[in-house]
């Protein structure tokens, strides 16, 4: 990327840095750089700050090829549809359900800040700097393809009065009355008549609402320097003065200016210019400038902020980062309240709530006019937009900035050592609202303004960066970075950081400046919330299960044949679920037809794929992080939000949604809930055709009148004493939607809630998509008398007796099931990021494959639905299907199987299946071309099976001979295969992969978990085909190399070292696999033998969990921060991110490859894995062939395509596959289970039992010996895939795969009837968004993407440095460092790696910075590296180190006390591997996560501390957050307890608190602690250590099981431990009995069996 200059920033911040912030006088400051993601190259803030030695050619060369200003064919089209678009001009204003199309196309993230003056003091120095700020923030924001539109920027201040005083005079109007005068900011259209028309409509309307417009004012502005694609977009901004002579209080005019605007944006949705008209502010408070500009040239682009005259007492600045490349004007930020960073994941389901309450919203401060301010949302607007009109709403009714946001982003306050003890109040607060208002969930950083109280405020999960810090002049900054404004150290009085849900304001009239708890507690006790509902909240109490079964086992059996379930279901699901109180875990991928395309008949909810988290937001982790989570729903009708009372509080709390027998009992007795029971049945009668939708326009119709008659609770059953052939029950899934949908839209939803009583639910995805459309609670009452009947039959009860399973109680089984269900339920909340069940009730997170409008309309309505598929037709025949089983006179004794999990001869057709892989064994053995093409033959003749299968080639040209089609050889360079980890497949295996592909010139990838140095050089040593160096292997060559080309970096970040990384052709960032998109992976205990635990810095026989993708890469800022910071440690090598297909990826893949990535890969969901549950595996994710459209297309029309390569995975067999995904845009192919099939693999499908029958799976030595496969078969099987793609290519008439890609008009679909229906639309598929500008080779062959001139590149060109590097001499620097200088350090790390290993260096770099670090500091150390920094530092210091030192201090004579100042950021030494690290000061939240060997000293944490700490040791001199030490299997922690309040924040689940009582542990923390005194100068160490018997009694010492046996934790120790010594200190993953769905559990007798019968079946 060019990198224009920020030349302007750098010499601003040099001016800047004479005299020091404290020229301007008493300012509050908050800047939250975490806010705006873009991240551009760095341009130039650090560019020509000391980089004249950089040579400007080396900028020039990221891109090969014609440098065209990139796609100026962006066109950013505003389609801000007005707030009410025409077709809403009715006058009941019906609310419509929110298209979830509309909220994928707008994602973003950004950089904000604002500045206050605690004496209310306006003057224009906080103008100045918070424009600098800013500028400092441009690696946090986006920019365009043309590289110059940035995504947005933008400043809220109070209004400079004195400005427009100024220009009116000129214009002779005189000053302005500023009590009763108002000013709009206005973007209206370029034309002259449109403008004029639309001015006269605002001018009338302000009229007619009794206000006098006192003048026009045309906003100076410099058009020169917008980029050339925002300028086709610029509006033309326009201010108007308004007077308000009868309103005398300032909230009644701005409710009166509210109302105006309302009315206004009304109006013009009918106008042609509707579209072009947008409010930034309209207040008498304050003023929004902002526009589709790069940070550093807002300044310039307003004239006005220029001026002198422009003065405020605080401004909030926000850059922006939009996923989403056609960013627009209007979605620049701050919106006209708030300045938004993060993303709100229940979106949809907020706005469909916030719809359905408009009927009920009533204030008497509207004086009756609630109707003109209608509706509340906006889908096609931003999230965050449309958060900030909830928030106006509220504030405009009466409540206070600091109540609205309490209200809608509550914190996590159940379980909360400190609120439950001390602010009994504030949970009232949060307890009142619960139940009314769901919490606006996602990760945030929220500033806020309403002209008298400036505040900040951070998510539930605290995963956004916020520090705030008060200079001795009055002046306070809130940030999301330090060092965006030079700041004298010494004039600092207050350093922290907003912890997650925290809150701080500024009241500016008295110049307080409030704290989290006192903003909160002022909120709380302003009504008597705490009585209203002890009053008025009543609890169901828990019921008992049944303990006998209600049905006889006949009887069960038909309901459960007419309900749908299959023995799998049984057998698998519900009773492993009730005997382990767990789902199951199963292995491979899912390589079943789509539901649609089955001739198998499914039940509704396998039409339904979960969305998953990626990249524009992270995932949750629910093992680790359950305590921001909640599955507590409230029943009841929910009163009007705008009033306040104990009525609203009157509903019915239930602690989850799945609900017993009793429990349900109770709520149909409960006197005010009223409760109605919906029967769902259809009556076929009179033909199926049309009999579905009339129930259900009856159904809609019954609860419609029930509602009306005062009911509060709709029951939903399909339950009946006697089941009748004509009377099938509906789908309940259909029933549910489709009564939610229908209430909405009478504006009936708040007052009623819904439940299921339903037979046809017994798996988590089936009670999430319940939950999901609308259900608040469900009976699962056919799986519970199932659990029932598994437990008092006889092969159970024998089973028990004998030992061969655990003993459980008929009500433990019952337990064990609902346990199973909660926890299940809280994972798929968690894969999209969200906290509370109450916010993803009826949030519709899913997409749905193979359902026609028609149904989407009724009952899904605003899902996406991209391929159409069955009528309400079709789906009551496929219900019929399993109705009529139960009636047939030879029913069967027994469930049928059908397959869909285990292949079974008969069952459900499986892609990957015995017979495939034996014909592609005879081919590859063999070398025989005519095996291969039966192989082929078997393929085509297979039944429809995916998406491609509906597809066929055509062509307009001839055939030409094989001879002129580019050569196999060519071809192969474009396969890779898939990242399989060493650990889940054998070493073997990996390592025959990786050779087969190094043969081939294309690329193995290593997966999860670091990979053996041995395999990095040729074999030179081979003989007759055997190598000692890899003594395992068979069928070797001379030259032949062992190491993956492709590096995977995963979340758990196991094995990442800076060598493992300097080693690599291309790295992988893993955020999300296949076969479980938005979890983290597992490995089983039994799989971690002593090799993979050497490789994982861990301890064999311990199961390895890595956590969900969010510790680094929780938003698109920190993606781009993670792929800055591997550029940055190999700038040879690639880096790809890894998707998984799913509606919207195309935005996301647009912000990837904004981010700067190299690569970008598309898996399906039929992507294999080792070991994970079943209904991840079976219902998350979507098609590839639908994933790659969309990106491809989506990064053509943003003009990005040129920039990545695109990779597409999942499924494929065949040459036909590769030709297929070229078509439709991909550059290379990758091929996960077929390689292993050909290397040997027979599909037993038990990987996660570690009993691979050909040890291609397992880690056993016996298993492993009989590994069957050579390097060279799986290089004869790809040499033929690329023969057959020559065959095809020839036949087409095309020479060259460059020629096909992205040609979708070379496909046509197929003539073939479906069994199901046949409306399948494959249109999006087949449309074409044009090509890129450049051939497949040229992008393929460009070079690295460059990080730009950076700070390492200026060290290592200094003589000392380098020949101290080549020469291993000592040498000492001082440098001064910037919060642009991101990833410091981490060049020269890898630079060292490359050359000496991790630990071979002998020299020592003695280096110190001084300043504010950017964020990752210090990455990836490696030892003989001495980094010492004075200042302070963002995210991420000491990512990924593998030895060294890292000092980090304050300047000397700070005016804050270090102990109680935070100096670093979040996620420091996340995946550390060693070395030692010293902080004097306190750090942010997840200190030490995933740390395997390093040892630092911190003086105080945030939130999540030791979180995954396999290794190592934490010593804490003060305070640490909630959640201590959460997965830690490994190492030790000593904390610091002087006022007795650790042990409710330590999770209990793994380790154990114990004083130190070991005098090795003494030793060892007091020799810790003597070094950081030493080094960082601590005073509270030296305090310590001067009082040492005082002080060591309060210490704890967290210690893992792993632990508890070496000298540090035992005080006995005994010299009969193995002499491993330090070794001891290597541990690793997760040490405690599988849980939840960690690893996989032993597998029940039955299976074993099963397993051994089938294996035998399999081998050949």
């Amino acid at each position: 990327m060019s990198v224009q200059s920020v030349c302007q920033v750098v010499q601003s911040v040099k001016l800047f840095a004479g005299n020091g912030v404290g020229s301007s006088k008493d300012l509050v400051f908050v800047d939250f750089v975490g806010l705006c993601s873009g991240k551009k190259s760095k341009k130039a803030c650090s560019s020509t700050r000391r980089r004249i030695s950089v040579n400007g050619s080396t900028i020039q060369k990221s891109f090969i090829g014609p440098r065209k200003n990139w796609a100026s064919s962006i066109k950013s089209v505003l389609d801000l549809e007005r707030v009410n678009s025409a077709s809403q001009q009715s006058s009941d204003l019906k609310p419509k359900v929110v298209n979830l199309k509309d909220i994928l196309s707008e994602r973003g993230a950004c950089g904000v800040g604002f500045i206050a003056n605690l004496d209310n003091k306006a003057s224009h120095e906080i103008v100045k700097d918070a424009l600098t700020a800013l500028g400092c923030m441009e690696h946090r924001g986006g920019c365009g393809a043309d590289n110059d539109s940035g995504d947005g920027s933008g400043l809220m201040t109070s209004i400079p009065w004195e400005l427009f005083d100024n220009w009116a005079n000129e214009r002779g109007i005189g000053a302005f009355d500023r009590l009763h005068t108002s000013v709009g900011m206005l973007f209206l259209p370029m034309d002259d008549n449109l403008n004029r028309e639309a001015r006269t409509v605002i001018s009338n309307i302000f009229k007619q609402e009794g206000l006098k417009v006192l003048g026009w004012r045309s906003v100076p502005v410099n058009t020169s320097i917008v980029g050339p694609n925002a300028r086709e977009t610029m509006p033309n901004i326009q201010q108007v003065f308004v007077q308000i002579s009868k309103e005398e209080n300032v909230d009644d005019i701005e409710r009166e200016l509210y109302i105006c605007r309302k009315l206004i944006e009304r109006a013009a949705s009918t106008e042609t210019w509707g579209n072009d008209l947008y409010f930034c502010s309209l207040s008498n408070q304050t003023i929004v400038y902002k526009g589709m500009l790069r940070s550093e040239v807002l300044g310039l682009f307003y004239f006005d902020l220029q001026s002198d005259l422009y003065k405020s007492a605080f401004a909030i600045y926000h850059r922006r980062y939009s996923t989403n490349t056609s960013p627009r004007w209007p979605l620049a930020q701050p919106m006209r309240f708030l300045g938004h960073n993060g993303e709100i994941n229940t979106i949809q389901g907020n706005l469909n709530w916030m719809q359905s309450r408009e009927a009920s919203l009533k204030s008497p401060v509207w004086r009756g006019r609630e109707n003109e301010i209608r509706p509340f949302g906006n889908p096609k607007a931003s999230d965050s937009a449309n958060l900030d009109s909830a928030a106006e709403l509220l504030i405009r009714s009466g409540r206070t900035p600091e109540e609205a946001l309490m209200l809608l982003v509550p914190e996590a306050y159940k379980n909360h050592p400190t609120l439950m003890i001390k602010y009994p109040e504030i949970v009232d607060f949060y307890d009142y609202y619960k139940g009314q208002m769901e919490a606006w969930d996602g990760p945030a950083l929220l500033l806020f303004s309403d002209g008298k109280t400036v505040g900040a405020c951070l998510d539930r999960n605290g995963l956004r960066p916020a520090r705030y810090w008060r200079t001795v002049d009055n002046v306070v900054y809130v940030a999301s970075e330090v060092g965006v404004l030079p700041t004298d150290d010494s004039k600092i009085i207050m350093k922290g950081r907003l912890g997650p849900g925290m809150m701080i304001t500024v009241d500016l009239p008295s110049g307080q400046v409030y704290e989290n708890t006192e903003v909160k507690k002022r909120v709380a006790l302003s009504n008597p919330y705490g009585k209203w509902v002890t009053e008025n909240l009543r609890s169901i109490k828990p019921a008992n299960f049944l303990s006998s079964t209600l049905m006889d086992n006949e009887v069960i059996l038909r309901r459960q044949q007419a309900f749908g379930y299959s023995s799998e279901d049984v057998q698998m699901v519900i009773e492993t679920m009730a005997g382990q109180g767990k789902e199951p875990t199963f292995c491979m991928g899912d390589d079943i037809p789509l539901a649609v395309l089955s001739q198998k008949p499914h039940m509704l909810y396998d039409y339904f794929k979960q969305r998953f988290a990626q990249v524009t937001n992270p995932a949750i982790d629910p093992l680790r992080e359950g305590l921001v989570m909640s599955l507590e729903v409230n029943l009841g009708k929910r009163g009007n939000i705008l009033g306040i009372g104990p009525e609203n509080a009157s509903q019915v709390i239930l602690s989850s949604p799945v609900l017993n027998e009793g429990e349900f009992e109770s709520l149909l007795k409960d006197p005010y809930l009223k409760a109605q029971v919906l029967p769902a049945f259809f009556n076929i009668r009179k033909g199926v055709d049309g009999s579905l939708e009339k129930t259900l326009t009856n159904l809609c119709e019954a609860a419609d009148e029930a509602v009306r008659n005062g009911s509060q609770l709709l029951v939903l059953s399909d339950r009946s004493d006697e089941l009748e052939a004509t009377r099938p029950a509906v789908p309940i899934l259909l029933a549910v939607g489709a009564v939610h949908q229908h209430l909405i839209q009478n504006g009936l939803r708040m007052s009623t809630s819904i439940i299921a009583d339903t037979a046809q639910c017994f798996s988590t995805h089936q009670f999430a998509c319940l939950i999901g459309y609308g259900a608040s609670a469900v009976c699962p009452y056919l799986a519970l008398e199932t659990c029932r009947q598994w437990r008092l039959s006889n092969r159970t009860v024998n089973l028990m007796r004998n030992g061969k399973m655990p003993t459980v109680t008929i009500e433990q089984a019952q337990k064990n099931f609902c346990k199973a269900v909660k926890s299940g339920l809280l994972k798929i909340l968690s894969k999209m990021g969200i906290s509370l069940l109450s916010s993803y009730c009826g949030a519709q997170i899913f997409e749905v494959y193979g359902l026609g409008n028609e149904i989407i309309d009724i009952a899904f309505c605003g899902s996406m639905s991209s391929i159409g598929g069955l009528t309400l037709d079709e789906l009551a025949r496929e219900t019929l299907s399993f109705w009529v089983k139960a009636f047939s006179e030879d029913t069967a004794k027994r469930l049928e199987n059908f397959g869909f999990i285990q292949f079974r001869p008969g069952g459900e057709y499986h892609g990957n299946n015995p017979e495939m892989s034996k014909l592609l064994h005879k081919a590859v053995r063999q070398k025989s071309e005519s095996a291969y093409s039966i192989y082929q033959q078997h393929l085509v003749n297979r039944p429809v099976n995916v998406l491609r299968d509906l597809l066929e080639f055509k062509s307009d040209r001839s055939p030409i001979p094989v001879g002129k089609v580019e050569p196999a050889t060519s071809i192969v360079q474009r396969f890779c295969t898939g990242g399989m980890s060493l650990g889940a497949i054998s070493r073997e295996t990996h390592e025959a992969i990786a050779i087969a592909m190094n043969r081939l010139g294309g690329k193995s990838n290593s997966g999860e978990g670091g990979e053996d140095p041995i395999r990095w050089s040729p074999l030179t040593d081979v003989v007759d085909g055997y190598s000692p160096t890899l003594p395992h292997l068979k069928g070797l060559q001379n030259g032949d190399t062992a190491t993956s080309a492709i590096k995977q970096v995963a979340s758990g970040r196991f094995g990442v070292t800076p060598t493992f990384l300097a080693n690599a052709d291309q790295l992988e960032i893993k955020i999300a696999q296949g076969a479980k998109p938005g979890e983290g992976g597992q490995l089983p205990g039994k799989k971690v033998s002593a090799y993979i635990a050497r490789l994982r810095n861990s301890k064999p026989g311990v199961p390895l969990i890595s956590p969900p993708p969010h510790h680094d890469i929780y938003s698109i800022e920190d993606l781009a921060q993670l792929i800055f910071d591997l550029h940055q440690v190999n700038p040879k090598a690639k880096v790809s991110v890894k998707l998984v297909a799913e509606a919207g990826i195309g935005t996301v893949a647009s912000g990837v490859a904004k981010g700067n990535a190299d690569i970008i890969q598309i898996s399906g969901h039929d992507g294999g894995t080792g070991a994970s549950p079943v209904s991840s595996i079976k219902h998350a994710g979507g098609p590839w062939e639908l994933g790659l459209t969309e990106t491809h297309q989506t990064l053509i029309s943003n003009g990005l395509r040129e920039r990545v390569i695109l990779r597409v995975d999942g499924g494929f067999k065949s040459g036909f596959d590769v030709l297929m995904a070229a078509a439709m845009g991909a550059d290379e192919y990758g091929f996960g289970s077929v390689a292993m099939i050909a290397t040997g693999c027979v599909m037993a499908r038990i990987c996660h039992t570690n009993n691979c029958p050909v040890g291609v799976a397992s880690q056993r030595e016996e298993l492993r010996a009989r590994f069957p496969g050579l390097p060279g078969d799986l290089v004869n099987f790809f040499l033929y895939v690329a023969e057959e793609v020559r065959g095809m290519l020839a036949q087409l008439g095309y020479g060259k795969l460059d020629d096909i890609i992205g040609r979708t008009e070379l496909l046509r679909s197929r003539d073939i009837s479906l069994m199901k229906t046949q409306h399948l639309d494959l249109s999006y598929i087949l449309s074409s968004a044009g090509l890129p500008k450049w051939s497949s080779t040229m992008i393929r062959n460009q070079e690295v993407h460059s990080n730009g001139p950076v700070l390492d590149d200026v060290l290592l060109s200094d003589q000392e440095v380098s020949e101290a590097i080549e020469k291993e001499l000592v040498v000492n620097k001082t440098v001064n460092i910037y919060n642009v200088d991101r990833a410091v350090c981490g060049r020269i790390s890898g630079v060292i790696a490359k050359k000496y290993g991790d630990s071979g260096f002998a020299g020592q770099l003695n280096l110190t910075f001084t300043g504010s670090a950017g964020q990752s500091f210090a990455c990836f150390l490696t030892p003989g590296m001495n980094i010492r920094l004075v200042g302070e530092a963002n995210d991420y210091v000491g990512k990924g180190m593998a030895g060294g030192e890292l000092v980090v201090t304050p300047v000397e004579n700070t005016g804050f006390l270090p102990e109680d100042a935070t100096i670093v950021g979040n996620t420091c030494l996340y995946g550390a591997t060693g070395g030692q690290v010293f902080v004097r000061g306190k750090a942010g939240e997840r200190f030490a996560v995933r740390n395997s060997l390093a040892q630092a000293v911190v003086e105080g944490t945030g939130d999540h501390c030791c979180e995954y700490m396999t290794g190592g040791c934490v010593v804490v001199l003060g305070k640490v957050g909630r959640n201590v030490a959460a997965g830690m299997t490994g190492g030790l922690a000593y904390i610091l307890d002087e006022d007795d309040t650790l042990i409710p924040k330590v999770n209990k689940e793994i380790v154990k608190i114990q004083r130190v009582v070991a005098s090795v542990g003494q030793m060892q923390l007091k020799s810790l602690i003597e070094a950081h005194v030493e080094k960082a100068g601590s005073s509270k160490g030296a305090a310590i250590l001067k009082e040492w018997d005082k002080y060591l009694p309060l210490f704890w010492q967290l210690v893992p099981p792993s632990e508890e046996d070496t000298p540090e934790a035992c005080a006995n120790f005994a010299q009969t431990a193995t002499g491993e010594g330090d070794e001891k200190h290597v541990v690793a993953g997760d040490d405690q009995p599988p849980h939840k769905d960690e690893a996989g559990g032993p597998s029940t007798d039955e299976s074993a069996a099963h397993s051994k019968t089938h294996i035998s079946s399999l081998l050949d």
